[in-house]
């Protein structure tokens, strides 16, 4: 039985490094930044992991969360993510990932628990050092590459200047989501969002 007043661990997957700090791929840190901004927490160091930590509650004596940036990479997300995850004693059902998704057009962010990782190297590295895919993921769509651009290239562009003048409305939509999840639950969340 997993405790239901222990910490949430919420991870913005995206790459280290201010080359990286505006690529759709490092949308997970963005979210994750604003959530620290929320709740009062400041980003450090962790010693146990290869990461930024950042602590807080939301609202007054409400449900903590331990904040996440992994930096060794998006491919390499998962060591630290485990490490973290069994130093505060966090069970996956209370992990949330928040990453890009190719497979969402831009302007949706959608919630889902499990599943598959759909060619996306954070979740994969995530579920592989977790041993499981029962967390959840607050997926911030950034649609497919236009044209024949390579994927790999599309994600780790920057957000065009169209997409800009929406970003930052989208970012603190995608640090509703997460709160929504930690606070209601995977379902009502996507009761609650899936129609916008």
């Amino acid at each position: 039985m997993t405790d239901e007043t222990g910490p949430w661990l919420v991870v913005g997957l995206g790459n280290p490094g201010r080359e990286y700090a505006d690529n759709r791929h490092n949308v997970g840190f963005m979210v994750a930044d604003l959530l620290a901004d929320r709740v009062g927490g400041k980003f450090g160091r962790q010693r146990r992991a290869v990461a930024d930590v950042a602590e807080g509650r939301l609202g007054f004596g409400g449900p903590k969360l331990v904040l996440v940036k992994p930096l060794t990479y998006m491919n390499l997300s998962g060591a630290p993510v485990a490490a973290l995850a069994q130093f505060f004693k966090v069970p996956p059902g209370r992990v949330i990932a928040v990453h890009d998704e190719l497979d969402i057009a831009y302007g949706q962010v959608r919630v889902k628990c499990g599943g598959g990782e759909g060619g996306h190297n954070g979740l994969r590295s995530m579920s592989k050092s977790l041993g499981t895919k029962d967390y959840v993921r607050v997926r911030f769509g950034i649609g497919r590459p236009p044209g024949r651009q390579d994927p790999a290239d599309y994600v780790l562009s920057n957000f065009s200047p169209a997409e800009r003048k929406e970003l930052d409305f989208l970012v603190d939509r995608a640090a509703d989501v997460a709160e929504s999840v930690v606070t209601r639950g995977v379902e009502p969340t996507q009761n609650a969002y899936h129609g916008v």
